[in-house]
């Protein structure tokens, strides 16, 4: 067997362990000495491959490469870029087949979500629809813990960890302000079409800790009157109390509350900016002191306060994948199977990609509470396993010593090539 070279790339949003997952897959591979070659990541995902513009991970020594597991955002650079069919464009699949020769790689691995799941199901076709034999395997990671089959996501047990800690603490500012100051505190989070994320939210309140939070999923029309009366409610209550808004929250009319009009590269409109469009109905109808605040990237990158759990899995779907694609699979994507919740026990298992690609899953009904403003103690049980155990960073002089790669490049061998 002649040792073929891997491609390597992130997509999409990063995550606090997308590299987790990029150290798992590298170092798998480096053992795999006499059946893989050289490990090239692709700078800026995709793109790399059709540019031609490869990283040599072998420059980068073991002990950076094990760093990788500690440093949060893409360490090769990501990119929200689709593959489009081949009937649209032919032109990017020949591409890829020159660069691919040219660098004798057989084996592909895309790290990334939905969409990425989709273009690597579009290259492990290569074989059947162009004569290039190429096995792909496509790395699970999303924040939004949307992808389907797999139990959930790497990236989101580090991002519920880091909404849940958020909105317990600002619950307690809140509260210590709220006789004469703001009554009402307005978290924005990520979450397009699914509520994974603002669920992370309920886990501020428990039995012994009850806290005021209210909860606006995607999944859930938001109800002006019903809303308002909640927070009410809460405040004649508690004195005060903690919205957690998803960004992917729609009117009765079906249209995001945010939606300014923009677009982006996948063709998704831009979202974000609902917190102070709900603070301001909170004020116009209450007349209530509000802040607001928006978590954006700070909860993807909060690599300090991840979850082990998450840190664990994403390097064993890394390492996963480089054990499938040595197996022989081709089209597939390694997931997480839970065997139980008490105690906590799970394992890697195998999901096709045909079967994944484009497919959302969102919150069940019997994980949203029963006025849609909470979450079910069977949330709780699914949620409370993800964001256990603190896997913290080194630290120097008092900030995280994350690892930079020297991200040296592959010499060219073809012409340039446009997007």
């Amino acid at each position: 067997m002649v040792a073929k070279n891997a491609f390597y790339a992130q997509s999409g949003g990063v995550t606090a362990v997308i590299n987790a997952s990029a150290a798992g897959l590298i170092e798998a591979a480096r053992q795999q000495q006499g059946k893989i070659g050289a490990v090239y990541a692709g700078r800026n995902g995709i793109i790399g491959a059709l540019t031609e513009d490869l990283i040599d991970t072998g420059k980068d020594s073991a002990s950076a490469i094990s760093a990788l597991r500690h440093t949060p955002s893409g360490a090769f650079g990501s990119c929200r870029y689709k593959l489009k069919s081949l009937e649209q464009n032919r032109r990017e699949y020949e591409r890829l087949i020159e660069v691919f020769k040219a660098h004798d790689i057989g084996y592909f691995f895309y790290n990334g979500g939905g969409d990425s799941a989709d273009t690597c199901l579009k290259v492990s076709q290569l074989a059947d629809t162009l004569g290039y034999p190429i096995q792909a395997i496509h790395v699970p990671k999303t924040v939004d813990n949307d992808l389907p089959i797999t139990d959930c996501c790497p990236g989101y047990g580090s991002v519920a960890k880091y909404i849940a800690v958020s909105t317990l603490e600002a619950s307690f500012d809140v509260a210590s302000m709220s006789k004469t100051s703001t009554k009402v505190f307005v978290l924005e989070v990520m979450g397009r079409h699914a509520g994974w994320i603002a669920a992370a939210g309920g886990l501020a309140s428990s039995v012994d800790r009850e806290i005021p939070v209210v909860i606006l999923f995607p999944e859930i029309p938001f109800d002006k009157a019903k809303f308002i009366a909640k927070v009410d409610s809460n405040v004649k209550k508690f004195g005060y109390c903690s919205v957690v808004v998803s960004e992917g929250v729609k009117g009765e009319d079906g249209k995001f509350l945010s939606d300014q009009g923009i677009r982006d590269a996948f063709g998704h409109a831009q979202l974000g900016g609902v917190a102070p469009v709900v603070a301001n109905i909170v004020r116009e109808e209450l007349g209530l002191k509000y802040h607001w605040a928006v978590a954006d990237y700070l909860q993807r990158a909060g690599r300090h306060i991840a979850s082990k759990t998450d840190v664990e899995q994403a390097y064993a779907m890394g390492k996963a994948a480089v054990e499938f694609a040595i197996d022989g699979h081709n089209a597939v994507m390694p997931t997480i199977e839970r065997v139980s919740s008490h105690p906590y026990v799970w394992k890697v298992g195998m999901a096709q990609l045909s079967e994944v690609a484009n497919v959302e899953k969102m919150m069940p009904e019997n994980f949203i509470s029963e006025d849609g403003f909470g979450i079910t103690d069977k949330c709780r049980e699914y949620l409370v396993p993800l964001i256990q155990g603190e896997d913290y960073p080194p630290y120097k002089d008092g900030l995280p010593d994350y690892v930079r790669l020297k991200n040296v490049a592959v010499a060219k061998k073809l012409g340039d090539f446009t997007i």
